[in-house]
Order: structure tokens, then C-alpha cells, then sequence
């Protein structure tokens, strides 16, 4: 046997603490909490027919009920169609969104709204914009030479 120094011995059971905690706190998250990865059910659609398939064969804005709108938006190289919707202020926005070609996101700054956006799987987010303004999303995945130009916007108008 050799000898190990007590400080090192002291990190050693810090170090083996930490893990311990660790693999506990997500046991429990995992178990009691029901907290789990999502099991394999998301929704795909095969990337070279995205545009043939409903709902990407006319994306666009829905309104779907009372301040509730639907969005399907389909990302392609360097922009969106459609990059531009228009709601009313207070509406819950139903983001549905695919990509045709290579990996895309979509993120609306000072929003929780960040996405995603891979060949044939569709993309799902709910957003409520309480706020009048000019809301831009923007691709945030490099996906070539013009990923800089590709953006779109929000307009949240005020009804009253």
C-alpha cells in the first residue's frame, strides 16, 4: 500500500462526494419527478419532401382561436418563409417549423423562443408576446457564407 497525503485525500473525498450528489439529484429528478428525455416521438417528415407535405406546402400565420395563431414557418438556406407575421398584442404564436436542407435555428432575442431546426423534424414552441413591437428571429446555427442575412420579424401591433 502507499501512502497518500491528506489534503489529497480530502479532495479525493470532496471529488467522490460531488459525484455521489450529482448521480442522486438526477436520480430523483429522473424517477420522482417524472423528469426524462423526450422518448423518441418527435415528429419527422423526410427532408426532400417537406415542401410537398402539409403543413410546409403553405406555411405561413393561422389563427387558430381567440389571440392564438399558428405559425409555420419552413427555414432554407439564408431565409424564411414566410419572414414576416403580423399579430395582435397579447396572442399566444404556435411556432411549427422544419427545415428542408441543413441545420437552421430560429431564436427570437429577449424571448425564451430558441429552436432548433434539423432536416425533416419539425420544431414545436409556444409564445405569448404581451408587448407591442418589432420582435426579429434570426437563424443562430451557421449554415453557410449568407447565414448573417437570414432573419425575419414579429410584429406584435397594439389593437387599441
Amino acid at each position: 500500500m502507499f501512502h497518500m497525503p491528506k489534503f489529497e485525500k480530502i479532495w479525493l473525498a470532496i471529488g467522490t462526494g460531488s459525484l455521489v450528489l450529482f448521480l442522486l439529484v438526477t436520480g430523483v429528478m429522473a424517477v420522482a419527478m417524472g423528469l426524462n428525455p423526450p422518448d423518441g416521438l418527435a415528429t419527422t417528415i423526410e427532408p426532400d419532401q417537406v415542401e410537398a407535405q402539409a403543413p410546409f406546402d403553405h406555411p405561413g400565420l393561422e389563427q387558430i382561436g381567440p389571440n392564438e395563431y399558428k405559425a409555420t414557418i419552413l427555414s432554407y438556406a439564408f431565409g424564411y418563409d414566410p419572414n414576416t407575421i403580423t399579430i395582435p398584442v397579447g396572442s399566444t404564436v404556435h411556432f411549427e417549423v422544419t427545415t428542408k436542407d441543413v441545420v437552421h435555428g430560429l431564436h427570437v432575442p429577449g424571448t425564451p423562443t430558441n429552436l432548433m431546426l434539423v432536416p425533416g423534424h419539425i420544431a414545436e414552441y409556444s409564445q405569448t408576446f404581451n408587448e407591442p413591437g418589432e420582435f426579429l428571429f434570426l437563424c443562430h446555427e451557421y449554415c453557410g457564407i449568407g447565414h448573417e442575412l437570414m432573419y425575419g420579424k414579429i410584429i406584435v401591433e397594439d389593437t387599441v
